[in-house]
């Protein structure tokens, strides 16, 4: 046994001293760690620990056939990595700063030690304990002479290129009772945290490429049109059918990942957009990994402010724009201050007359008691009669319902007066996957549930 924070010589004693006492005694190698004074976020973090693992594994020279990890709620992280030589495996208590490890080899090709090492160094531990023990001694274990043991036939070897790793890890966005879960490929292709958030692209299975933002879905590749076609498209239709002329001067507030701009680049009649985006990382990330979605920012019209939404709205003179998109993320962090009566009363201001404002409106499921809030506040700031709720899908985002609210700064209604077959010809005429005139007026005919919720 190695006691707490065995380190330099002693730690190097220690297991030359068991290596020598193990030599051709025994099938496998079993090293019991407990590592203590860990950073608590990374015993948290999935994607770190499953990652560390299976390089612990590798550098150790291990051959790493699969990996299994699951995120726990509201905290903790357990999983496996099966390598040809046996296996390692983990759980943590985040709020303790504690990683219980179990690190098992075969043969002599493997140094555990190794894999110790690293794990010590990724998890940040400052006080460990280890415990090896030698397994199937040889001392009293006999081989059968006329025992025939039939091979397997492994699903994942490939004679040239060893085995394919098949990695298990999922990603999960979730609150203290409810959960989304995606699984992804384990590699992580951006990961920066600065002083608002922490910014990730993931490759997952089965959607392709996502952002997350603090452990929350912003987007995937697969279902990403869904949201920017919605929160794009009938905000533009109604302006037009109103006005007679498409929106030629547009603020989106937030949007970093590019997709709201791209998709109100599509009207030629469109002169300017300006968005406002409080952190750099997000544009930086997509326009790497996700440039399908990020593809406009080099459009001459649009106007890429790095900053904050909220401040720049209040500073905007009156009467500037057409339309005003608020595609932020949840009300926490740098995007709280966009849920507030202030910041709404500001954009009304920053309005021309018939001027639209949109803005995400969370889930009637998920986020309940902030859908019902929301709409309250756009009433109060706009009124009753020009305040308009829609529901689309989005498949990746929790509860799989999610809201959009509607403020209008004049005395027109976005279904009661809208121009269908102007809107039909624009959704064919752009290719449009998710928005159509159809659509259109559907996504403001709510579920009685959630018409009670917000004339309660």
């Amino acid at each position: 046994m190695l006691p707490p924070g065995a380190q330099g010589p002693i730690l190097t004693a220690a297991k030359n001293n068991l290596k020598k006492g193990r030599e051709m005694k025994a099938l496998g190698r079993h090293i019991l760690v407990e590592f203590l004074n860990c950073n608590h976020d990374i015993m948290n973090d999935v994607t770190v620990i499953e990652s560390s693992m299976v390089e612990a594994a590798q550098i150790a020279g291990a051959t790493v056939i699969n990996s299994t990890f699951h995120h726990f709620s509201p905290y903790g992280v357990s999983g496996v990595v099966v390598i040809q030589e046996s296996h390692l495996a983990i759980h943590t208590w985040p709020e303790y700063g504690y990683a219980a490890v179990d690190l098992f080899t075969c043969g002599d090709s493997v140094d555990p030690w190794v894999s110790f090492e690293h794990l010590k160094k990724a998890f940040q531990s400052s006080r460990y304990s280890a415990l090896e023990m030698n397994r199937g001694s040889t001392h009293i274990l006999k081989k059968g002479n006329n025992v025939q043991v039939k091979p397997n036939n492994a699903e994942n070897y490939d004679p040239k290129q060893g085995y394919k790793i098949n990695r298990n890890v999922w990603f999960t966005d979730k609150d203290e009772n409810q959960a989304l879960s995606l699984r992804y490929t384990g590699d992580v292709l951006f990961d920066e945290r600065n002083e608002f958030q922490r910014v990730r692209i993931l490759d997952s299975i089965s959607y392709g490429k996502m952002l997350a933002i603090d452990d929350m879905v912003m987007c995937t590749e697969r279902d990403e049109y869904h949201y920017h076609e919605m929160i794009t498209h009938p905000a533009m239709q109604a302006y037009e059918s109103a006005s007679g002329v498409t929106a030629k001067n547009v603020l989106v507030i937030g949007g970093g990942d590019g997709g709201t701009i791209r998709e109100v680049c599509k009207y030629a009649g469109l002169e300017k957009v300006t968005m406002v985006e409080i952190d750099e990382a997000v544009v930086r990330a997509c326009k790497q990994h996700l440039p399908a979605i990020a593809s406009q920012f080099n459009n001459p019209k649009v106007n890429l402010i790095i900053g904050d939404g909220i401040k720049f709205v209040k500073e905007a003179p009156a009467d500037a724009y057409d339309l005003i998109i608020v595609d932020g993320s949840d009300p926490a962090g740098p995007a709280e201050g966009l849920f507030t009566k202030d910041f709404y009363n500001n954009c009304k201001r920053a309005l021309k007359t018939n001027g639209v404002l949109v803005t995400q409106g969370e889930s009637p499921m998920f986020h309940s008691e902030t859908f019902v809030e929301l709409n309250k506040c756009l009433k109060n700031v706009f009124s009753a009669s020009q305040v308009h709720t829609m529901l689309f899908h989005a498949t990746t985002y929790p509860s799989g319902m999610w809201s959009l609210q509607m403020a209008i700064k004049g005395q027109y209604h976005p279904v009661k007066d809208f121009k269908k077959d102007a809107a039909g010809q624009f959704a064919k005429t752009k290719d449009l996957k998710y928005y159509n005139e159809e659509l259109h007026s559907a996504a403001f005919a709510l579920p009685t549930f959630v018409q009670k919720m917000l004339n309660s």
